[in-house]
């Protein structure tokens, strides 16, 4: 595919890792953070002045008020013509905001959920991708050097909010997984036939119904601390699962599995629960989110 130029806005831990995919793909990153140690560029009116008309700025900045705050500038620096891609965790009713008040100036409007975590730059991100058919298609240079190598990790999911939506689905189901693996590692630890709860695990890893990445970076995490002794048992929650909560109620659809697995999160904040150090130990591995750990 040709090259491209872009802007991204946004070098923590995925998007100093995505610039540095999409370079490698041949196509050209100005890249803005506050942090100036790993910014391109001054300021956002410095990067929207280094790129070519029209233009493709990528977002990758915490959801909610930062995000609203950059897509406020940016509707005042860009031109008609140009395109911005929120790849954040928004929450879909704000991408149908966004793209509204961008649209409104003739700029168009893409969500990607993104997910890979620490892993991307390495393994490639999976796409969630929402927004109307012009703008997705004007991004499928950026969009395949992203994804990973294969058929596979790129979805054009539907309109503007559908791949927010999408990736919120995806981290309820996460949720929910590692809450069934923390439970079992739990059940394990606690008889005394078992003598190997980590070699357990790592039987699983091939040849069984249940093996994924997450059994993967479960054995991993269980590598490094074998009974997860350094960790205490509290793991936040993205805001996420209570979206995917909350839009299930709305629509009437029932999400037992991923609504106890939510509530376990803040049962874990009342104790030191067993299920939440694997929680925790699998959101370090997956994501490079910080954990607790217990003092001395």
């Amino acid at each position: 595919m040709a090259a491209m130029q872009m802007g991204l806005i946004g070098l923590g831990k995925m998007g100093g890792n995505m610039r540095e995919r999409i370079r490698r793909s041949g196509h050209t990153v100005i890249g803005y953070d506050r942090n100036p140690d790993v910014s391109d560029v001054g300021s956002l009116a410095e990067l929207v002045e280094r790129l070519d008309a029209p233009r493709v700025v990528w977002v990758m900045v915490p959801a909610g008020a930062a995000t609203q705050s950059v897509i406020d500038e940016l509707g005042d620096l860009l031109s008609a013509g140009d395109t911005v891609v929120d790849g954040g965790n928004s929450r879909w009713t704000d991408d149908e905001k966004h793209a509204e008040e961008l649209g409104a100036r003739g700029i168009g409007f893409v969500d990607a959920g993104v997910s890979g975590g620490v892993w991307g730059l390495q393994n490639g991100y999976a796409l969630m991708v929402g927004g109307d058919e012009e703008h997705v298609a004007r991004l499928q240079p950026i969009f395949h050097a992203l994804k990973p190598e294969g058929p596979y990790g790129y979805v054009h999911a539907g309109a503007v909010g559908a791949g927010h939506f999408s990736k919120m689905v995806h981290n309820g189901i996460e949720y929910a997984l590692m809450q069934a693996y923390a439970e079992g590692w739990e059940l394990l630890e606690a008889v005394h036939s078992v003598t190997d709860v980590r070699e357990v695990f790592r039987s699983w890893q091939d040849g069984t119904v249940i093996r994924s990445w997450l059994l993967d970076l479960a054995v991993n995490a269980l590598d490094e601390d074998e009974h997860l002794q350094k960790l205490r048992g509290y793991a936040e929650d993205s805001g996420e699962g209570r979206w995917t909560v909350e839009a299930a109620i709305d629509n009437a659809v029932p999400l037992p599995a991923i609504t106890a697995a939510l509530f376990a999160r803040f049962a874990s904040r009342q104790d030191d629960s067993p299920q939440m150090k694997m929680v925790a130990a699998l959101r370090k591995q997956f994501g490079g989110h910080a954990v607790e750990t217990r003092e001395g």
